[in-house]
């Protein structure tokens, strides 16, 4: 699609002219995730020897300890993103995609099913939510054009995409996950005790909330969309992938076991006999428990063991780039652990927040340090012992801080393009071709989640 950028700048949208000074800088000067690590490992070392009494040798010497810290968690959160992809793209859902593409019938309908089918999704477990709405969108683009639909193909992404907004707030929101998993590295800034989801993800305000977010983000888009003779830039081509059947050569027995279904239907079947059980014996949902769901489910999609050794290989390369910095965030933690800077930060915090605003300026400080921490897990890491020590001391139930930074991190993912670059690969455009939209999300998001902290303060 190489003339989309040019004609989405000379559209007629006033928004996506608006958002031209933005999209210069966030394509020019915001560089890649593990940049913005390693200069916040500089700025918190910088701190931690400006304001507190560490020399710099036990400094490197408490960031080298801290690196191994989030090893266990580093690979829950990596499986969630690996199982994620790989569910997407089993043929079964890849399927249900392409029945559900052909039922707008409208252009602003397009949009806004992409939309909610992605937020959906997103509230699954998040990497489910980023394929979906970059597959929907392609999916409903090409169907669209088929049956004569005038469809403004960035608004697709951008629609799909903004269903992301919501994944914190949903079963794998990695905040709420840790909280509630025992021993986990935020445990000893909670007394050693852990927090049910019945608490946090599962509490009636999130739910509420996470409706009314999936409500105005609609509403907003609804407005926004392209109408009548408004210029649009449609799918130039027919982008959807074809589901290839895969076939296998099976010439050894060992091939005949590898292209069996019934291998993938007992590992699929023994998961969820242990889910049943763990939930039956009082068990709750920790990040493991989530992500053994979701391995039960890719089991039983799968036709055999050739089917989930390819997915897993396609789904790979989407892991890389997350696990080489979560060693960092853990340095970072180690650093403001072992020279009392999580103490001083937390000290500034309660000069001043009360009560009933504590939410709302941590979820502005959490959107805020979202730009430098994209990865929702790796965020919270930095930030929630801060936060969790803070309302401790002032007085706050401690579910408002974790999804105070639940709620930052998806909230600035809108603007910050981490996270959309792997949607925007599968559908061929740049963040700024989506941006003027996606920033309409963020204001109506924002106020909603700013409303749900409030309330849920009072």
């Amino acid at each position: 699609m190489p003339n989309a950028p040019a004609e989405t700048r000379e559209s007629g949208a006033p928004l996506a002219r608006a958002m031209r000074p933005i999209n210069t800088v966030v394509e020019r000067w915001i560089p890649s995730a593990l940049v913005f690590a390693i200069i916040l490992t500089l700025v918190v070392a910088l701190l931690a020897l400006t304001v507190t009494q560490t020399n710099p040798v036990d400094l490197v010497v408490g960031w080298g300890d801290g690196l191994s810290g989030l090893l266990a968690f580093m690979t829950q959160m990596a499986l969630i993103l690996l199982l994620g992809h790989m569910l997407a793209n089993t043929r079964p859902v890849r399927r249900l995609l392409t029945r559900l593409a052909a039922l707008p019938q409208t252009p602003v309908q397009a949009y806004l099913f992409v939309f909610v089918i992605a937020a959906v999704a997103s509230l699954i477990t998040w990497g489910l939510g980023l394929v979906v709405g970059g597959l929907l969108a392609r999916e409903v683009a090409a169907s669209g054009k088929e049956r004569g639909l005038r469809l403004h193909f960035p608004m697709l992404v951008a629609a799909g995409f903004s269903g992301f907004v919501v994944w914190h707030m949903g079963y794998s929101g990695s905040g709420p996950l840790t909280a509630a998993t025992p021993d986990s590295f935020i445990a000893e800034h909670l007394g050693g005790q852990v927090i049910p989801v019945s608490e946090t993800t599962f509490a009636l305000p999130n739910i509420i909330g996470a409706v009314a977010t999936i409500v105005a983000v609609a509403v907003a888009l609804s407005l926004v969309a392209p109408r009548g003779s408004d210029r649009i830039v449609e799918l130039q081509f027919d982008a959807r992938e074809q589901l290839v059947e895969h076939e296998e050569e099976v010439v050894t027995p060992a091939d005949r076991i590898d292209a069996s279904r019934i291998v993938t239907l007992i590992v699929g079947a023994a998961l969820t006999l242990y889910l049943v059980v763990h939930f039956v014996q009082g068990g709750t949902i920790t990040l493991d428990i989530v992500n053994w769901s979701f391995l039960a489910l890719i089991f039983l999609l799968v036709r055999n063991p050739f089917e989930i050794i390819r997915l897993t290989k396609e789904a790979a390369s989407n892991v890389g780039e997350i696990l080489l910095q979560f060693p960092l965030y853990a340095g970072i933690l180690g650093m403001m652990t072992s020279s009392g800077l999580i103490e001083v930060l937390s000290d500034a915090f309660v000069a001043i927040a009360n009560p009933v605003t504590f939410g709302v300026l941590a979820l502005l400080s959490a959107g805020l340090v979202n730009f430098f921490v994209p990865s929702g897990g790796g965020q919270f890491a930095v930030q929630a012992p801060i936060l969790l020590d803070a309302a401790e001391r002032i007085g706050v139930d401690p579910a408002i801080p974790i999804m105070a930074v639940a709620y930052g991190d998806q909230w600035t993912n809108m603007i910050q393009p981490f996270w959309a670059l792997a949607l925007l690969a599968i559908a061929g455009l740049k963040m700024r071709d989506i941006l003027g939209y996606t920033t309409v999300t963020l204001l109506a998001s924002g106020l909603v989640f700013a409303a749900v902290l409030v309330v849920w303060s009072l």
